[in-house]
């Protein structure tokens, strides 16, 4: 079988590749046109961030069985073309988890002692020892914001400088966090009583700008805050201003809004430390992700599966027909199910009822998991890695089974629980299409659009009118609506049904309406 590695690849991923056998031919720097070509009669394909698969190139491939990512991001992959022509496509997720952590310690440490300054300093022939005094680790208070892989590793290193731990993350469980030896709590807390901040959340809407003026203005004057996540989780500005204006004490950034930043604020100021995007960066790291996705290329061509697919597992056409829509089915309701009950659930139950309960349903397992952990974080999720992380928050997973359906040939259940709370949400597929049947123990009939605004509210007059109201006045169009039935007084579900997003300014207005107890928005 043939391989073909058109990005740098480090030797050791190379030789593991060469010593299995295969024909692996290395031609980096290939145009589309060229790319096109060269994929006739290629088995597999190694990648890193440079080669731009497109439909074009999948198109042309007439037997290539898996793309490999030597990284993270497969953002240069057309992944659903792939998926539709049956090509597996996998990445190294946990090549740079050390290597990123250890750099956040790094710059915690350069912006705890002013290390970079001082050297500029120095090799301008300047003696300046008390102007670069900095602080102990010691009995310090550390704030870690986002406690997927990386954070937990930061934080665990940290407690070895007898620092105290706050975390956030909205979730992780009490039960896990302490196990962590982190007390959980919120953003704002941290930011008041921390005395150094790292953040560790991938980057979406409800992430963007997370730190922004406000949580500046309630930090201590000697906080040092640490980005070696996403560029635009701190708003920039804000934290030029912070930094400037002496409302903290330093910064130090890996990451930027835009790459690289030269306009950016961030690298004008003496009292903030850049890098270049480093968090990857190391030999052991190039190394892990090389070996990795050799031993991942292998496996696909050797005829073993593949444990790190970005995309949909392979699954026999006949069973593929049958499940497609469930499988869209079960990440919508992931996602509804994660997105209602808000915060610290360790649970999720998946049940399975009629005749889905006689398939092969392990890809609609996946397609659930995915959906509701990436309400927690965020794009990162996949149909593969999205059990580990589910075991690495310490969320409990099960499946149950039963021929038994009731009115719907096959119903899809999933139950998101934790903290003595738990949100249902079922549905089922009529032909291709999906619909909601039921959210708790509220019946509806809703089938899912884009954007959907879930509404908990007591069942009463001068409700939905002044709800529509508020949306038509912020120039949301409405779609569609689902109201749940229960009695005059209960409280029930809403589902509407807009064209747009809606932001948290409109959400909360929402609540405004007298009886509007609670307003979220999930988007898929």
């Amino acid at each position: 079988m043939k391989i073909l590695v058109s990005d740098s690849l480090s030797e050791e991923g190379l030789t593991i590749l060469r010593e299995s056998g295969f024909d692996v031919v290395v031609d980096t720097g290939l145009s589309e046109d060229q790319l096109v070509e060269k994929i006739k009669g290629v088995d597999a394909l190694v990648i890193r961030s440079g080669t731009q698969v497109t439909a074009r190139v999948i198109e042309a491939a007439d037997q290539l069985k898996i793309i490999g990512r030597a990284g993270v991001g497969v953002d240069n992959v057309d992944t659903e073309a792939a998926t539709k022509k049956g090509i597996i496509v996998s990445n190294t997720p946990d090549g740079n988890t050390l290597s990123a952590a250890e750099h956040t310690c790094a710059m915690m440490m350069a912006v705890a002692r002013n290390i970079p300054q001082a050297c500029a300093s120095l090799k301008s022939e300047k003696w300046e020892r008390n102007k670069f005094m900095g602080v102990e680790f010691n009995k310090k208070v550390l704030g870690v914001i986002g406690l997927g892989r990386i954070g937990a590793e930061v934080a665990k290193r940290f407690q070895s400088f007898n620092m105290t731990v706050l975390g956030y993350d909205p979730f992780v469980s009490e039960e896990r966090a302490k196990s962590m030896g982190i007390t959980l709590t919120t953003v704002e807390d941290i930011c008041r009583n921390a005395d150094f901040i790292t953040v560790h959340t991938p980057l979406t809407k409800d992430t963007k700008n997370l730190i922004n003026a406000d949580m500046f203005n309630v930090m201590k004057p000697t906080a040092r805050i640490v980005n070696c996540a996403r560029g635009g989780i701190i708003n920039e500005e804000d934290l030029v201003e912070a930094v400037n204006s002496g409302k903290i004490a330093g910064a130090a950034i890996d990451v930027f809004v835009e790459e690289p930043p030269f306009a950016s604020g961030l690298i004008k100021s003496d009292k903030i430390i850049v890098t270049p995007h480093l968090g990857a960066s190391t030999v052991e790291a190039q190394v892990n992700v090389a070996i990795d996705i050799a031993h991942e290329i292998i496996s696909v061509l050797n005829g073993e599966g593949a444990k790190s697919a970005v995309n949909i597992p392979a699954v026999r056409p006949e069973v593929m027909e049958f499940i497609s829509p469930y499988v869209k089915l079960a990440e919508v309701s992931g996602k509804i199910a994660a997105t209602l009950i808000g915060t610290g659930y360790d649970k999720i139950e998946l049940a399975y009822n009629g005749e889905i309960s006689t398939k092969d349903v392990r890809t609609v397992t996946l397609a659930a998991l995915k959906g509701a952990l990436a309400v927690a974080v965020g794009s990162g999720v996949n149909y593969v890695n999205a059990p580990g992380l589910a075991k690495s928050r310490g969320v409990e997973v099960s499946e149950k089974k039963s021929e038994t359906s009731g009115e719907y040939a096959s119903v899809f259940t999933v139950t998101v629980a934790g903290g003595g709370k738990s949100v249902s949400v079922s549905g089922t597929a009529v032909g291709n299409d999906i619909k909601i049947i039921q959210i708790d123990k509220t019946r509806v009939d809703v089938y899912p659009s884009a954007h959907m605004i879930f509404a908990d509210h007591v069942n009463k007059p001068n409700v939905i009118g002044p709800c529509c109201q508020i949306l038509g006045e912020n120039n949301i169009n409405i779609s569609g609506m689902q109201v749940g039935h229960v009695k005059v007084g209960e409280s029930t579900i809403m589902v509407i049904s807009v064209d747009s997003d809606v932001p948290e300014a409109v959400l909360s207005k929402l609540t405004t309406v007298d009886g509007v107890l609670s307003a979220k928005i999930v988007a898929i």
